[in-house]
């Protein structure tokens, strides 16, 4: 017996399913929905994805899936798209904030904002001045290329001017 030239109505059925359900069906459960012996649906599942014994299956759930592929890629494009349309729907229902939110999305999306988190262990309240002064200079050493309009002398001038005394605060300390 050779390998059949066309597909029938419930192989054509199960390949559907398997891909449209990806991930939510099991390849049994489409099986049975596709119309198989539920107490061979489990075998018949596993015989419908072998290339070997239902190769047209196994080529039409490729060609599905490639398909599907197409029609819900995410590019650049579609993505600013439909978030400028849900900014517009937004809009026009005057839901300000959810507009505001796309477009930042679209904003994000096109790399126009730039998150940092900065995360912070400890206390500056427990360091000592030497620790305290030597973190500054640290600090003013990595990131001087980042602060605008101040000159690095001029911070660095500040930095050796602020005096920290155990058990007071620096808000006397002239800057």
């Amino acid at each position: 017996m050779g390998v059949p030239k066309r597909l029938t109505e419930m192989q054509m059925k199960f390949a559907e399913l398997v891909v449209s359900n990806e991930g939510r069906k099991t390849g049994t459960e489409c099986a049975m929905e596709a119309g198989y012996e539920p107490d061979r649906a489990r075998i018949t599942a596993s015989e419908l994805k072998s290339p070997k014994k239902y190769p047209l299956v196994v080529k039409y759930i490729g060609e599905l899936r490639e398909e599907y592929q197409k029609k819900y890629e995410v590019t650049f494009e579609r993505h600013i798209t439909e978030l400028g349309k849900l900014r517009d729907n937004a809009t026009k229902r005057g839901a300000h904030s959810a507009a505001i939110n796309a477009e930042v999305a679209r904003g994000k999306a096109a790399g126009l904002y730039i998150e940092q988190k900065i995360i912070r262990t400890g206390k500056l309240d427990d360091l000592s001045s030497e620790e305290l002064e030597a973190r500054l200079k640290t600090i003013l050493n990595e990131y001087s290329p980042i602060l605008e309009g101040v000159e690095v002398t001029e911070l660095k001038e500040k930095v050796k001017k602020i005096r920290l005394t155990p058990g007071k605060s620096n808000s006397n300390t002239k800057h």
